[in-house]
Order: C-alpha cells, then sequence, then structure tokens
C-alpha cells in the first residue's frame, strides 16, 4: 500500500520595503496593497492594546476615591469615567480593526459594503477600517442627519 501525502504549498506573504505607500498605478488592492494594510492594521491593534493594557493598569494604581476630601473624589471619579470610555472606544476600534482584517483575508477589504465599488487608496490609507466608500458614506450621514432631526 502505498502512502501518498498530499502536496501542500505554502504562500509566502508579499514583502514590502518600510517607506511603501500603495500608489495608484498598482492595481487595486494587489498583494502590495493588502500587505501594507495588513501590516498597518495589525500595528494599529497592538498600539490600542498596549495602550489600553497600560491606562487600566495605572488606573489601578492611582486610586483616589477613597479620599476624605469629597472634591477629590469627585474628580478621581470624573477621572477614572473618562478613562473607561476612552478604553471602551478603543475596544470598539479593536474589533472594527479585526473585522477589517477579516475583510482582508476573505478578499473583500477595500470595496464598499454597500455598492462593491473601491472605497479608494486615499480614503483606506486615512482610515482603514473603512467599509463604504465616499459616496456612500455621505448618503449614510445625510440618512443618520435625517433620523436624528425627526
Amino acid at each position: 500500500m502505498l502512502n501518498i501525502l498530499p502536496h501542500i504549498y505554502f504562500v509566502m506573504p508579499t514583502r514590502i520595503s518600510k517607506g511603501y505607500k500603495p500608489n495608484k498605478k498598482e492595481k487595486y488592492m494587489c498583494e502590495k496593497h493588502k500587505a501594507y494594510f495588513m501590516q498597518k492594521l495589525t500595528e494599529w491593534k497592538n498600539e490600542i492594546i498596549k495602550s489600553n493594557s497600560q491606562a487600566l493598569y495605572s488606573s489601578d494604581l492611582v486610586d483616589n476615591i477613597s479620599s476624605p476630601d469629597v472634591v477629590d473624589q469627585a474628580s478621581s471619579y470624573t477621572e477614572k469615567n473618562v478613562e473607561m470610555r476612552t478604553v471602551n472606544r478603543q475596544i470598539k476600534l479593536v474589533s472594527k480593526i479585526d473585522a477589517a482584517l477579516k475583510r482582508l483575508k476573505d478578499g473583500t477589504y477595500g470595496f464598499c459594503e454597500q455598492t462593491g465599488e473601491p472605497i479608494g487608496l486615499k480614503r483606506l490609507i486615512a482610515r482603514p477600517i473603512a467599509t463604504l466608500c465616499i459616496a456612500a458614506q455621505e448618503k449614510h450621514e445625510r440618512e443618520e442627519k435625517i433620523h436624528v432631526e425627526l
């Protein structure tokens, strides 16, 4: 009996130079673009996690809520509240980054969720977690504004 092993191919990730920036001359969402955004999103996520960990750790060390001065207690409470809101916002941002990384892996990154059109390199460089092209985003904001006004 022959033991035949399936051939397994490993795709090496595309390497990009340190100063690489995607440009319009390249094919949209080519392997270099994907590698650039994968790196950018991963670094951003790691920075946020590190920042949150430091904030939570230092927040535990400095606890003036038990201070006898009511003003100090109020100030400390307000400060902790602001810190926790910031951490919560960053946790939401990490989930958006994770969603963008998932889209990169499944090949839908860089394309508008509503229209399927390319989001555009400039927009993605400015906001790597963008899911809508500018036209769809503007429409979404107009509709949101109408609902708020009603």
